[in-house]
């Protein structure tokens, strides 16, 4: 038997505890041993819980937790400094962890698996990423026979629903950003999903994996969707594209290139037919190509799926006495290397730019003189919208380096023939993957 203590009865430890519960014959038949719930910490919970299991089993003092022997704490409270606590001390303690906390990990983790290995025990981490989605474990062992070329994928399903129910429904930003409010999709305080936050936590780590670095959230190159508008949508989509809001990952020239912003993808990628709430990761490997991985991102039991699975894991590795079989970062500590991150100015790629400007002969003109006078030269132009004081104008270019676009967009912006500020999203082509 295998003794757990779970800290957190929010959403998604509710969830896992009605897992274990729910398929605690078919968990223990897989494992061939039994998994008891020894001890709950939770400052909140729903008291249908405590008719699940003996008195005193659950407790609003996560200190009692830590009283009792446990082979694994399980640590579902989020957050950054007062789950690092709770994990630290579960390690001295001599129990392995489970959490789900991409943010503490996406900061600290490189100390929380130091502490882990130094004593003996196990970090299980899968629903850091992608929810429901077996990502981490799909890099870790999966595909361990390959070099990892890149990694691309929407890994935030908040982001994800807006910017499809924008352009199927031809609404504002704002308005389905209120109603994802309203579902329970996003948060009171939506910064974290819009502005790619919770995206860059999760790139950071699949960097990490990835390529036996260390990588923090802080290094990975961040843009949210709040700019975008419904006509950008549209405009995408007749030029044959979608936008997705991307977490990116590549090695060029043992340097790392880790970014998350909105990015125009073809139609025809895997990745555009994938909407709503929904994850998807396409991890490319130089013997296997392109592996696409498709599931619920986020909510209790899709999470709780990841979580349970990873207590199996580690219950094994326990039972067996067989820790860290696999190594906690996919490549062991002596492999491990801190690597240079590329500075985005320095890439080169195809970019949309969307100009509000007056409706007047020789304003195109204006526009794509001072694109040329920095090297960028216009691929197509889309202009509607004739007989109104201010129009837009859509450009595509042709390969540019993001140091030259940045420079050219921030002149335009200032001639007296632009209102706004330019819109600018780049193009994610299978050409710029390696």
């Amino acid at each position: 038997m295998v003794s757990i203590g779970i800290i957190g009865l929010g959403t998604v430890g509710s969830g896992t505890v009605k897992t274990l519960v729910k398929n605690r014959e078919i968990i223990e038949k897989r494992l061939g041993f039994p998994l008891f719930i020894k001890k709950i910490a939770s400052l909140e919970y729903d008291r249908s819980f405590e008719r699940l299991f003996p008195s005193n089993t659950i407790t609003r003092d996560a200190e009692e937790l830590f009283k009792e022997k446990l082979d694994i704490v399980v640590e579902l409270i989020g957050g950054i400094d007062k789950a690092k606590e709770y994990i630290l001390k579960a390690i001295e303690n001599g129990s392995s962890v489970v959490t789900a906390n991409k943010a503490l990990l996406s900061t600290h983790g490189f100390e929380i698996f130091k502490k882990a290995y130094e004593k003996k025990v196990d970090v299980g981490f899968e629903a850091s990423v992608g929810g429901g989605i077996p990502i981490i474990r799909a890099i870790k062992e999966g595909l361990c026979a390959n070099n990892i070329l890149s990694i691309k994928g929407i890994v935030n399903g908040t982001a994800n629903y807006i910017l499809t129910s924008m352009l199927e429904e031809g609404k504002t930003f704002q308005e389905i950003l209120k109603r994802a409010q309203d579902l329970g999709f996003a948060e009171k305080d939506p910064s974290l999903d819009i502005d790619g936050i919770d995206s860059a936590h999760k790139t950071a780590i699949l960097a990490s994996l990835a390529f036996g670095t260390v990588l923090t959230a802080q290094e990975v190159y961040t843009e949210g969707i709040r700019g975008i508008e419904y006509s950008d949508l549209e405009y995408a989509r007749r030029l044959g594209y979608k936008v997705k809001l991307l977490g990116i990952v590549k090695m060029k020239g043992g340097k790392i290139d880790a970014r998350v912003h909105p990015a125009m993808i073809r139609e025809t990628d895997t990745l555009a037919k994938v909407d709503g709430v929904y994850n998807a990761i396409t991890v490319k490997g130089d013997v296997v190509e392109d592996t696409t991985y498709i599931g619920q991102g986020a909510g209790s039991f899709p999470t709780a799926s990841s979580v349970v699975s990873d207590i199996m894991d580690v219950s094994r590795n326990i039972y067996y006495k067989t820790h860290l079989r696999i190594p906690l970062l996919s490549f062991p500590f002596q492999h491990i290397r801190k690597l240079p991150t590329i500075d985005i100015n320095s890439l080169s790629m195809k970019y949309y730019l969307r100009f509000r400007v007056i409706d007047s002969v020789g304003v195109l003109a204006k526009i794509a003189n001072v694109l040329g006078n920095h090297g960028i030269s216009i691929k197509s132009v889309i202009q509607l919208g004739h007989g109104k004081e201010w129009v837009p104008v859509v450009l595509m270019t042709h390969r540019a380096r993001e140091k030259d676009v940045k420079k050219a967009v921030e002149i335009v912006d200032k001639l007296d023939v632009v209102r706004d500020k330019t819109l600018l999203i780049r193009v994610e082509e299978d050409e710029d993957v390696g």
